[in-house]
């Protein structure tokens, strides 16, 4: 076989998957280095493959019992953050926008093996959509930063902060791109968002400032996770809702009900018999679609609230994002598929009717991925045990195996607590939970095409279920 032939053969899917372990391995490397971390040492390998993995898979699980900002120095900080944009973008997709800014006109080959690799549907305007694509990200990051001024460089705040004007700019800058990449990263501490527990930054905010600094980054995570074919549907072809795509109205539906069930199932299980108020109620509900901030400590949730936190990391955000999960539309399929069953009728929706490829695919998705979890949960929970480990109760446990495979970034204060080989599988699981689905859809649809391409097919036949 020569180079050629080789280089045909070679996925594009593959690629995203070298590219993305490439970006992780690097990223380890300097974050290994002495110049990365604030004691002047070098760091712990473990570590700093975790961050770099936490950090290019947009997750936000830290194994610095002092969180970033207290373990890294501003280069180190930098690292993390250059790794989260890479990650919230995806690798190949910066890699076609700077091809396209080079190059006068793409050959096709080229121009086919960008649209797979960032799911455009259109291969002839890959190069525009990959270039929206980074407007939509330099303007909402940027938007983000603007916002965060009136806070960060408020005289008071710098007074009680201690802060410099320089580093004020740069955690407005940092949360800003943290936020809209879903990532849940942060330089205020080991505590998150958290209120009341010590951390100077986020106690010395006014109320107003608080309330204002939570509700933008809500909006940068929405965004974020959103889908950028939705946003280029709204804003860039100016569609009306009569004309947008059946994928934009799935998105938009089925986000706006994950996000309202969530916050009305929060408020009903933590704020009535605890003391979740309806606001964090309502950033619970947003932050679990693979966001990782926290605005309530996640030890005091109940099972009920552990549990359907589980269940709304595992969903995630919708496709072609910065999310992670099984997606939105992948639910979206099942859901509908269910009660289409159990009506009786076609699987129809928004005046469209839905191919058995897609419900195939839905399906194979959710049962490959809950196997990964059961089976990273049982590793997880196996090793613990074993080290005595008192806070890897089953609760905690498959909490943070359904963050870190949703990469949400949420935990019960476990990450800093296990032990290497837990370390390890919780890297595979946020590695599979950012590009397994992807990984996994393209292997179906190749196989599904193989399928129906056969001159021959065999008889139908009914088998009994339950």
């Amino acid at each position: 076989m020569n180079n050629s032939e080789k280089q045909k053969s070679l996925s594009p899917y593959l690629l995203v998957l070298l590219s993305f372990i490439a970006v992780i391995l690097i990223g380890s490397f300097l974050l290994t280095l002495p110049m990365s971390h604030l004691s002047g040492q070098w760091g712990n390998y473990l570590d700093s493959l975790f961050i770099s993995t936490s950090a290019t898979c947009v997750t936000g699980l830290c194994t610095y019992e002092s969180g970033l900002g207290g373990e890294l120095t501003l280069f180190g900080q930098a690292v993390v953050l250059v790794m989260i944009q890479i990650g919230g973008l995806g690798f190949i997709t910066i890699f076609a926008f700077f091809i396209s800014i080079f190059t006068r006109k793409l050959k096709f080959k080229d121009r086919l093996f960008l649209s797979h690799a960032v799911n455009s549907t259109t291969v002839a305007q890959v190069s525009r959509f990959v270039s929206r694509v980074v407007v939509i990200v330099v303007v909402c990051e940027l938007t983000g930063f603007l916002l965060g001024l009136p806070i960060f460089l408020n005289p008071e705040y710098l007074e009680s902060t201690g802060l410099s004007v320089p580093r004020a700019l740069w955690m407005s800058l940092f949360t800003s791109i943290s936020a809209f990449n879903n990532a849940g990263f942060d330089v205020f501490g080991s505590t998150s968002l958290l209120s009341g527990v010590g951390n100077i930054y986020i106690d010395s905010m006014q109320t107003w400032m608080r309330y204002y600094f939570l509700s933008y980054i809500m909006i940068l995570i929405i965004i974020g996770g959103i889908s950028f074919v939705v946003i280029i549907e709204i804003f860039f072809l100016r569609k009306t809702p009569k004309q947008w795509s059946s994928f934009t109205k799935i998105v938009l539906t089925t986000t706006g009900i994950l996000l309202a069930a969530g916050t009305l199932i929060f408020f009903l299980t933590e704020g009535i018999a605890g003391n979740m108020t309806p606001f964090e109620a309502l950033f619970q509900s947003v932050t679990t679609r693979t966001a990782g901030f926290a605005v309530y400590d996640q030890n005091n949730l109940s099972t009920a609230g552990k549990t359907f936190s589980s269940l709304l990391m595992f969903i995630g955000g919708s496709p072609i994002g910065t999310a992670g999960g099984i997606k939105t539309t992948t639910i979206f399929m099942i859901a509908l598929s269910f009660i289409r069953f159990i009506q009786g009728r076609q699987i129809v929706a928004f005046k469209r009717q839905y191919t058995r490829l897609s419900i195939i695919k839905a399906m194979s998705l959710v049962f490959l991925s809950i196997m990964i979890v059961i089976i990273g949960f049982s590793v997880v929970i196996s090793l613990e045990s074993g080290a005595s480990n008192a806070l890897a109760t089953s609760e905690n446990t498959i909490f943070e195996v359904f963050s870190a495979f949703g990469t949400t970034g949420l935990s019960c204060n476990l990450t800093t607590t296990l032990t290497v080989g837990s370390r390890i599988v919780l890297i595979l699981l946020m590695f599979f939970g950012r590009l397994g689905p992807i990984t996994m859809f393209q292997i179906f649809q190749q196989n599904m095409d193989k399928e129906q391409n056969k001159h021959f097919k065999y008889i139908e036949s009914d088998v009994i279920i339950g």
